[in-house]
């Protein structure tokens, strides 16, 4: 059996597969979409790549296909998930260029498609809602906060001052656009998902800037070298057998 590892890339990590061999992949989804994803190897490990917004940033957060992408790492067979997500900050105590693992989501998207499960009863456990496995992998290659509350919005606008102030009451550390329903989709797979968040900024009210898309692209420029690096250090420590909880899920 086929036990890839699969790299979701975020706003401006559009490719971490310069200089290698590259076979490119579509997919046809029952979900609407065909997904584009690049196949490589490292350290003799099979990897499927995926920019969620595709190249140059087609798409915004709120139109993302996320069951088709997901659907389409599971038919490429992949077990395992690393993905990046541009953030804000919450908190004055997490710094702009920071990386987070969250290890817990708060859920305020309300248009997207959330479940594979539409047409049968499936109560997925989410006790942990990403993979402590995962978790523990990353942490080890690089300089990250492990642990955080990631409060995912719809979209595609900025959150308001007010929207902020309870988000930081309710617990969140960290606001984002991108990791949700896609964490979910995973767990509902049996997949193995982690999300390594780049702080880009300080949210409304932490900051009397304006917030710009300009300003999150920048951020993940500065970051970009350092992110691609913990990747690929991650894949080569990520065993291709293995037994984790992801594997099962309840009902």
């Amino acid at each position: 059996m086929i036990n890839r590892i699969g790299i979701i890339g975020g706003s401006g990590l559009y490719s971490i597969t310069d200089g290698m061999d590259l076979e490119e992949k579509t997919v046809t989804t029952p979900y609407g979409d065909s997904v584009d994803l690049s196949l490589f190897r490292v350290d003799d490990k099979d990897v499927v790549f995926i920019p969620r917004h595709k190249s140059g940033h087609k798409i915004p957060p709120h139109m993302i296909n996320y069951r088709s992408n997901i659907f389409a790492l599971k038919e490429l067979g992949v077990n395992q998930i690393i993905a990046t997500n541009a953030v804000g900050s919450l908190r004055e105590n997490i710094s702009p260029d920071s990386l987070v693992l969250p290890d817990d989501f708060i859920d305020f998207t309300c248009r997207r498609d959330k479940t594979f499960f539409d047409n049968e009863v499936v109560h997925t456990d989410f006790t942990q809602p990403y993979c402590n496995r995962l978790r523990d992998i990353i942490s080890k290659n690089g300089k990250l906060i492990k642990g955080g509350v990631h409060v995912c919005t719809e979209g595609p606008r900025f959150e308001t001052g007010a929207e902020i102030k309870m988000f930081q009451i309710l617990g969140g550390d960290i606001v984002g656009m991108t990791g949700l329903p896609e964490a979910v989709l995973a767990k509902e797979k049996m997949m193995c998902y982690s999300s390594l968040c780049v702080v880009t900024n300080y949210s409304t009210p932490l900051s009397e800037d304006r917030l710009t898309m300009e300003e999150v692209l920048e951020m993940m420029e500065v970051k970009k070298e350092e992110i691609i690096k913990i990747i690929l250090n991650s894949i080569e420590d990520m065993p291709i057998d293995y037994d984790c909880d992801c594997l099962n899920r309840t009902m």
